[in-house]
């Protein structure tokens, strides 16, 4: 069946546009002029049928529909730009490529990844983010860090932590005209949510019976760092996950307006890997140290489940 494909250079326009925030910054990436990528994003909403940015006079938003097609374009894009590199360079033993979701890796593997460099260092280390899971019958994936369904028996899963979740804000949110006292107060705030992971408020307030609560009415972000960094500013309420949060929290600039409401998140996380490969010896290397820097972590090692651990 012949696949029914909206014009690719409308495609082009709206993912630099959305990735930019700006049509002007789209048209100098594309090198085009502002009035072609105008063009090329309104023959894009006339072919779906829907909107995907709200203009104001001076800027632009996604629209819900919009987010969500970015979401699948960008990912979509990454995947094209990975396979062409895969096609351009010869296949190398020593290249050891990793996937995550980009909070995890900005916020607890990045900074100890020259560890593992040290003392591995033919090894050239790739880490590649995405907040869809790897498919690694058509990716060049190692192994990925992600959440987990053990019940696909072609893969090996590695268990690592089970997180829990909770909401996070700035101080200045406990005081003034609305100060959030008790999670019935949520309602009078912008809940900050994360949309690759929508279920997780849901759980939260489902856990503490919280209702009349428009989850649909804050401010959608794709990864948990975006959400942690806006309610920093004091600009809404953000779940926090560990190791996502860790050093906002000690440092002080969130807090946790109800400490002992905290929930399990959905899904465990896991080290996966093709079942062929789990003996491969760089995977072997890094398992084996990844499970090491979680055991020194002891906010994560004290989420580890030692049943789960095959």
């Amino acid at each position: 069946m012949r696949r029914q494909l909206p014009p690719l250079n409308a495609l082009k326009a709206f993912e630099a546009a959305a990735r930019l925030g700006s049509f002007r910054d789209a048209a100098d990436e594309l090198f085009v002029s502002h009035s072609a990528i105008s063009h090329q994003i309104k023959k894009l909403e006339d072919h779906l049928l829907t909107e995907l940015f709200i203009r104001y006079p001076r800027s632009v938003e996604l629209t819900s529909a919009g987010k969500k097609y970015f979401l699948v374009l960008r990912e979509s894009f990454d995947r094209i730009s990975e396979g062409t590199k895969v096609l351009l360079q010869p296949h190398q033993s020593n290249v050891l490529t990793i996937q995550t979701y980009s909070s995890f890796a900005i916020r607890w593997l990045i900074q100890r990844l020259p560890e593992f460099s040290e003392m591995y260092p033919d090894y050239q280390v790739r880490l590649n983010t995405s907040q869809i899971d790897v498919d690694f019958n058509n990716q060049d994936i190692d192994l990925a860090i992600m959440i987990g369904h053990p019940e696909e028996s072609d893969l090996f899963f590695e268990y690592l932590f089970s997180p829990e979740i909770f909401p996070v804000c700035a101080p200045s949110m406990l005081e003034g005209e609305t100060p959030l006292e008790k999670p019935t107060d949520l309602a009078n705030h912008t809940i900050l949510q994360v949309y690759p992971s929508e279920r997780d408020w849901l759980v939260w307030l489902n856990k503490y019976k919280v209702e009349n609560i428009d989850l649909s009415s804050g401010i959608n972000f794709d990864s948990y760092d975006h959400a942690l960094k806006t309610a920093v500013r004091g600009l809404g309420i953000a779940l926090g996950m560990q190791p996502y949060v860790e050093e906002e929290i000690n440092s002080g600039v969130l807090v946790r307006p109800f400490k002992d409401l905290t929930t399990p998140a959905p899904g465990n996380w896991y080290l996966v890997c093709p079942s062929e490969k789990r003996t491969v010896k760089k995977v072997k290397q890094f398992r084996e140290w990844l499970l090491e820097k979680l055991e020194e972590d002891e906010d994560l090692k004290s989420r580890r489940l030692a049943s789960l651990i095959t």
